[in-house]
């Protein structure tokens, strides 16, 4: 029997739980069953603990209702495929999950853990049993831990901005209320986003002894992405509570794909792909060009009716020389104040 290492951020691992070096040849198959079994053992747990970057988290002080939630993100660097077989927790005061089960090389995934503060208050804790059965078996244990408070709810838990459209900003709402006079006056730190404005308010809020109307506003200025940050509540008893803000940002106008690969050609032959552009609104695609003649454009249903989806067909005729091709399509629309989209397209000629 011969085993040869695969050398990739340590090989395979049937190399590196066999061995203990990077090759072994010619193991009787007695001693191989003997070395097998030894590879069971804790030192053996070691290449699946070595894909995660963080095994502990603190959540730290926590409302009741509050969206609390950690990622701790592992990356696959071997040449086998991983899987995870199975995620449970220790507590029901956290909840798990697995992003994707399944990694090839390089791939990155998650074990989601919840801290459930609808359901569960004071100082908790959970061990997150992870187990893999692929390339061979092996458990992992996490750790989280938080205190969650009884008498600061936020209703909802997470300030929730949805989706909004670029250049037209947004804003949100959270009750805060107090059910002890000993929390003392609640503050807002300044936003981390430069996008962000919290400003909190006292307000009465239902059967709690006092509460706050807590409002943050997204800029129109705001780029296009995702909204994920975190505003920090200072009470006066000296807590300092994390409150997750999500959004997302869409352009009102977008092109996929985008860049737009036409294939790979002969000379001479021709290859038509196809632009998705949707917007919020109805709109029409009034022109449309690109920076070099090989590539054609058709925006004349577009151009005919006002929609908020076009399919606009773009076809790309090879030249004689083979090689790499670049261009950029430019789409024109009719909404408002809007420049033109530029598309950055690809193709390949011969071989």
């Amino acid at each position: 029997m011969e085993v040869t290492a695969s050398l990739l951020h340590g090989g395979r691992l049937n190399d590196r739980l066999c061995r203990g070096v990077y090759t072994m040849r010619y193991v009787p198959s007695a001693l191989m069953l003997i070395v097998l079994a030894g590879a069971t053992s804790a030192r053996a747990q070691d290449w699946a603990r070595q894909m995660f970057k963080e095994s502990r988290h603190d959540f730290g002080t926590v409302a009741r209702f509050a969206k609390t939630e950690f990622a701790f993100s592992f990356n696959n660097p071997y040449v086998e495929d991983v899987h995870v077989a199975s995620v449970r927790s220790s507590c029901g005061c956290t909840s798990v999950r697995v992003e994707k089960p399944t990694l090839k090389t390089y791939e990155t995934s998650a074990i989601v853990a919840t801290f459930n503060t609808h359901l569960f208050y004071g100082k908790r804790g959970a061990t997150i049993t992870v187990t893999f059965d692929k390339p061979f078996y092996a458990e992992v244990q996490l750790q989280v831990a938080g205190m969650i408070r009884s008498d600061l709810v936020l209703d909802p838990g997470s300030v929730i901005l949805g989706t909004v459209e670029q250049g037209r900003g947004a804003e949100a709402h959270v009750a805060v209320q107090c059910h002890s006079r000993s929390i003392g006056p609640v503050t807002v730190a300044k936003p981390s986003s430069p996008y962000l404005t919290a400003q909190i308010t006292p307000r009465p809020q239902g059967n709690s002894l006092f509460g706050y109307d807590l409002a943050v506003s997204l800029s129109p200025d705001a780029p296009v992405g995702y909204v994920n940050e975190t505003l920090l509540l200072n009470t006066g008893d000296g807590a300092t509570v994390p409150l997750a803000v999500e959004g997302r940002i869409e352009a009102a106008i977008s092109v996929s794909p985008s860049p737009l690969f036409l294939g790979a050609c002969e000379p001479g032959a021709s290859a038509t792909k196809q632009l998705i552009v949707k917007g919020a609104k109805p709109f029409r695609v009034v022109s449309a060009e690109c920076s070099d003649p090989a590539v054609e454009v058709d925006c004349r249903a577009g151009a005919a009716a006002a929609k908020t989806l076009h399919i606009i067909p773009v076809r790309f005729t090879a030249g004689a020389s083979a090689g790499a091709f670049q261009a950029t399509v430019r789409l024109q629309t009719d909404a408002a104040d809007r420049q033109p989209i530029e598309v950055p397209v690809f193709a390949k000629v011969g071989q």
